[in-house]
């Protein structure tokens, strides 16, 4: 069992919060590189319980700071965005991307201090069409993670961002927790409407997969097997990236290319980023309710400027995520919620804010879930004795390819490890780097 003590620390992401402390380690994506313009309006951005700013000077570079002036704290959310740089509108101090001041127009020369003020700036990059943030202490930023995603041209990728107004956890949980997809997305589907090689098919025909799991140098995977035929297995693999990434079994192993992150805003709000190759991912289920993996532009409510307003879903508490009952009652959608982003948003909004996990009885079928709060549990505590700790992936950006998920067939009998590790070699070109152990 969690104890309360332990949901804490895995939940709480602020400044001098554990968990906190080992996320501002890695690079994490908080936006769009589309909402930055050059000259144009700082966008606010929540990330890890902090209140920035993000804004492109005139030159293109990107800039994300805290949003308080150094001066006297009004908020360069207000600032003019001119000539290289942001000018709070109190004073008309300026500061560039890297947080430099460039002016004290309302000093005397022989007053001006500007080479001794700095305003909070952390290092920012970008890549795949996303703007992304580094909040750890470190002089020189840890290098970019050598995704395999960095194969593709930024024309061949997809992205989606969708803010869940709940703690973090919760939608990265429902990620690793197969079995929930034979019921919550599947519940209602006859596997007779369907046939191999679907893999809905496999999925609703035995709802209680067994399961296997193995530690990786980036954390966990799991292998969900059921049986596909007299002769072979199908295997539903997923991988838990620390500490924040999933990489989720959308499609057949072979064709997806996609990492999923929940990036945390603050304690109870959460960006759901996903990026994926191109070509899968949007298209129209076959299953009734399930509509496409992502939601449309008409399900979201417009943006607006405040530190929670962008990318919320139609689908909230206030109207019970849209719950149909009709539908529900009647068989054709087995949650009575359309869509299989809604289902699982909504899923972990009736949890609450932050789940209390005291309240769970945990079955073997969670086992995954289990094994990856352990393991962050047992992470954190050495971070805390010792930053200088290594972190997964922190320093070996390498490490990241040999990481793929998704869906395939294995003959019986053949080992999980070895079935994953052939799949590897021939449609991505490369072994999991502990395939030799």
């Amino acid at each position: 069992m969690t104890t309360a003590r332990e949901n804490e620390i895995l939940t709480r992401v602020g400044p001098g919060t554990p968990m906190g402390a080992l996320m501002r380690e890695y690079w994490m994506p908080v936006g769009y590189s589309s909402e930055v313009k050059p000259d144009g309006n700082p966008v606010r951005i929540m990330a890890l319980g902090e209140q920035l700013i993000a804004f492109r000077d005139s030159s293109g570079r990107v800039g994300i700071m805290d949003h308080r002036c150094p001066h006297r704290c009004a908020s360069l959310f207000y600032g003019r965005n001119e000539d290289n740089g942001i000018r709070c509108i109190y004073h008309g101090w300026k500061f560039d991307v890297d947080g430099n001041c460039l002016d004290q127009p309302n000093l005397p020369p022989h007053q001006d201090f500007k080479h001794k003020v700095k305003a909070k700036a952390y290092k920012a990059t970008e890549r795949y069409g996303l703007l992304w943030l580094y909040m750890g202490e470190r002089a020189k930023a840890p290098p970019f993670p050598d995704f395999e995603l960095n194969d593709l041209k930024e024309s061949e990728i997809t992205l989606s961002i969708i803010q869940q107004e709940y703690n973090w956890l919760q939608g990265l949980e429902n990620d690793l927790d197969t079995s929930h997809f034979g019921f919550l997305h599947l519940g209602a589907v006859d596997p007779a409407t369907l046939a191999p090689p679907v893999t809905h098919y496999y999925l609703s025909k035995d709802r209680a997969p067994q399961f296997h799991i193995e530690d990786t140098p980036l954390g966990l995977m799991y292998g969900a097997y059921r049986p596909a035929d007299e002769a072979n297995t199908h295997w539903r693999l997923a991988q838990f990236i620390t500490p924040f990434w999933v990489i989720p079994p959308v499609t057949m192993m072979v064709d997806q290319i996609v990492m999923k992150g929940y990036i945390p805003m603050d304690d109870t709000h959460t960006l759901v980023i996903t990026i994926q190759r191109l070509g899968f991912g949007r298209q129209p289920s076959p299953v009734p309710g399930l509509g496409k993996a992502f939601p449309s532009e008409d399900e979201f409510r417009p943006n607006t400027t405040d530190w929670f307003g962008r990318w919320r879903v139609n689908a909230n508490p206030e109207n019970d995520y849209l719950i149909d009952r009709g539908l529900q009652r009647d068989g054709n959608i087995f949650s009575g919620i359309d869509g299989l982003a809604m289902q699982d948003n909504a899923i972990g909004g009736t949890m609450g804010s932050i789940n209390d996990r005291t309240f769970e009885h945990l079955s073997p079928a969670d086992e995954m879930i289990a094994r990856m709060r352990r393991r962050m549990l047992k992470l954190l505590q050495a971070f805390q004795n010792d930053k200088s700790t290594p972190l997964p992936g922190v320093d070996n950006p390498s490490v990241y390819r040999g990481h793929r998920a998704g869906n395939f067939i294995a003959p019986n009998g053949k080992p999980f490890r070895e079935a994953y590790e052939d799949l590897l070699r021939r449609h991505s070109n490369v072994a999991p780097q502990w395939a030799a152990e």
